[in-house]
């Protein structure tokens, strides 16, 4: 008979642990982000990561200067102005804003830079999104996409911050 101490349980439960969360699938989305002439601007990655979802890539051809992105509650992105996606993706029902006291969206992201030359790099997370299943999965029923707006995002104004009109779009798919 084999006596198992408390030490090599816990090493035998940690290590079982540790595989099953190292076989696990990565959870990867991407988003080909096109301008309202139908051009790729090229394609955001959206990994999980935590309890967030890290988004990342670089685009070009977008008009300089600074600019709101957003992900909005419809997977739909008809040119010219995509009003097609809908509202921001909001599924716990807050105000719009990272920095209004009854917010943010799930949806309110980071303002970016674009460059004179036209170019735009991302690596940020959203932290109140998922990948996985959920009501703030990004896989809703219908869909979700990211949608540039012409001008920055002031952080507080319900419902979208006063950035202006819709840009570029793309739908977010696994």
């Amino acid at each position: 008979m084999q006596i198992v101490t408390a030490t090599t349980l816990a090493l035998i439960l940690s290590l079982g642990g540790f595989i099953a969360m190292n076989t696990q699938v990565a959870q990867k989305a991407t988003a080909e982000i096109q301008n309202s002439s139908g051009k790729s601007l090229g394609t955001l990655t959206l990994f999980q990561e935590g309890e967030g979802v890290r988004i990342s890539g670089r685009l070009s051809g977008l008009p300089a200067g600074r600019h709101a992105m957003h992900i909005h509650a419809t997977g739909q992105c008809h040119a010219p102005d995509f009003k097609s996606a809908g509202a921001h993706f909001n599924p716990y029902g807050k105000k719009h804003g990272t920095q209004n006291k009854d917010g943010p969206h799930a949806g309110d992201l980071p303002n970016f830079t674009v460059l004179e030359d036209g170019v735009a790099v991302f690596d940020f997370t959203a932290s109140l999104v998922t990948l996985r299943s959920g009501k703030n999965s990004l896989f809703i029923t219908g869909g979700t996409c990211l949608v540039i707006h012409q001008n920055e995002d002031d952080e507080v104004t319900d419902p979208a911050g006063n950035a202006g009109d819709r840009i570029a779009c793309g739908v977010i798919q696994k």
